[in-house]
């Protein structure tokens, strides 16, 4: 009935393609979607592809790849992850922009205000008693995956003169399984990674990029302060952090045009 519940919560319907801004590819286990999505983009009916998605709202996870078939067993963290993987091996994808909302880690960071990566990682990664340290994936080279400094350097230039009302920051993104609203455990991934803000998918998607040797940013509008006030927060300023990220994706876009 979980299932039954969630998908009645939409509508589906299909016409014509029409020129847009962006290309919107609703997360899933099935990639057809994406080579779709590639196909508009490569007849020019938008400049941008956007994959999103985390993982089934039943499962709670990330569960198996139902096609296309050579994909099937492969591992993903996320839908985004795996549909921005299709869009790379398929579509000759050479640079990745991942952007959204996320919560301040930082006292200086405020809702509204922008951070770009300098590197993200996964901050509920554990695999300690194997050696690794915490936030780093086993048998990965790397502890955390290193942003694009040319895209960086660009994006915070561009974001000053089209957001010139807000702050924006370069540092790290830690991503995790959770929404986080409580103090302690804001603290705690604070002093533990030393991160300017946290959400849910970045780390998958530059994990993504890291091994298909693509450079990448990640863009995130601060929501909420990632504290006990951020379920109040969240849907009352999140509109404001989308326009102000959607700003600066528009103004990267047409600097590199």
């Amino acid at each position: 009935m979980k299932f039954y519940d969630a998908l009645t919560d939409f509508i589906f319907t299909e016409q014509k393609p029409e020129k847009a801004d962006a290309i919107f590819v609703p997360g899933g286990l099935y990639g057809e979607i994406a080579q779709h999505a590639a196909e508009l983009y490569q007849q020019g009916f938008a400049s941008l592809i956007v994959p999103s998605g985390k993982y089934s709202i039943v499962e709670g996870k990330f569960t198996e790849v139902q096609s296309p078939e050579k994909y099937k067993g492969r591992y993903f963290e996320t839908e985004s992850d795996f549909l921005t993987q299709i869009l790379v091996d398929e579509f000759g994808v050479d640079a990745v922009i991942n952007t959204g909302i996320a919560g301040s880690l930082n006292a200086q960071i405020d809702i509204g205000d922008i951070v770009i990566s300098t590197d993200v990682l996964h901050h509920d990664m554990d695999a300690v008693n194997f050696g690794y340290a915490p936030g780093q994936i086993p048998q990965m080279e790397v502890f955390s995956f290193v942003a694009d400094e040319p895209m960086a350097e660009l994006a915070e230039k561009v974001c000053h003169q089209v957001n010139p009302e807000i702050k924006v920051f370069r540092g790290r993104v830690v991503s995790g399984d959770q929404f986080i609203s409580d103090r302690a455990t804001k603290d705690r991934i604070t002093e533990q990674f030393h991160g300017f803000c946290t959400e849910m998918e970045g780390a998958a998607i530059a994990q993504a990029a890291y091994l298909n040797q693509i450079p990448f940013i990640v863009i995130r509008a601060i929501s909420d302060k990632a504290d006990d006030s951020a379920s109040e927060d969240y849907p009352t300023f999140e509109k404001k952090a989308v326009e102000h990220s959607v700003r600066l994706v528009e103004g990267f876009l047409a600097a590199q045009a």
